[in-house]
C-alpha cells in the first residue's frame, strides 16, 4: 500500500492597515517558524516585459524575479501576498520551489503580528525604507550587490 500525502493547510492571514506602509497581511492564528504562509502569485511573464512594467510606476509595481528568465506579476491575477510590506527585521523570507514563489516562516510568528520579508532589490538607486524597526537599515536594496554598495559610496561621499 503506497503512502497518502496531505497537503500541508497553509494559515489564515488577514489584510488589514499596516503600521509600515499603507495595508499589510498580518496572521490570524499563530505560524511555526518555516511554515509555508502563501504563495506570491501572478502573471508570469518575461523579465524583459517585468522591467517594462517595473518602469512604468517604479514606486507601486508587484513585480517579483521569479529567475533569470521570468517574473511574477502580482498586479495581474495576483492574491494578497503582493501586500506583504518590506522589513529590514523580517519574520518572513522568499523561498523558490518548484518555479513557485512561497512566502516562508524564519521564525515563529504570533498571531496578530505583520508578515514582513526583506525585499532585498537591486535597483540603479536607493529605495528608501520607512518599516521602523530598530535594525532598518535605510533602504531596501539588497545589502550584498555590487550596485547597493556603489549607491551607499557614492551616497556617502556626498556627505563628505
Amino acid at each position: 500500500m503506497g503512502t497518502i500525502f496531505l497537503s500541508e493547510r497553509l494559515p489564515k492571514i488577514i489584510v488589514r492597515r499596516s503600521k509600515i506602509h499603507g495595508a499589510g497581511i498580518f496572521a490570524a492564528q499563530d505560524i511555526k517558524e518555516d511554515q509555508n504562509i502563501i504563495e506570491y502569485k501572478g502573471e508570469k511573464i518575461l523579465s524583459k516585459e517585468g522591467d517594462r512594467r517595473s518602469e512604468i510606476d517604479e514606486k507601486l509595481t508587484y513585480i517579483f524575479i521569479l529567475d533569470d528568465k521570468f517574473d511574477v506579476d502580482g498586479s495581474v491575477n495576483g492574491n494578497e501576498s503582493r501586500l506583504i510590506n518590506h522589513s529590514c527585521a523580517p519574520n518572513a523570507y522568499i523561498d523558490i520551489i518548484d518555479c513557485k514563489i512561497w512566502i516562508m516562516a524564519d521564525r515563529d510568528i504570533a498571531a496578530g503580528e505583520e508578515i514582513t520579508y526583506d525585499y532585498s532589490f537591486d535597483a540603479d538607486e536607493l529605495e528608501e525604507c520607512c518599516c521602523g524597526s530598530e535594525k532598518c537599515k535605510g533602504y531596501m536594496n539588497d545589502p550584498d550587490s555590487e550596485d547597493t554598495k556603489k549607491l551607499l559610496r557614492e551616497k556617502n561621499s556626498k556627505k563628505l
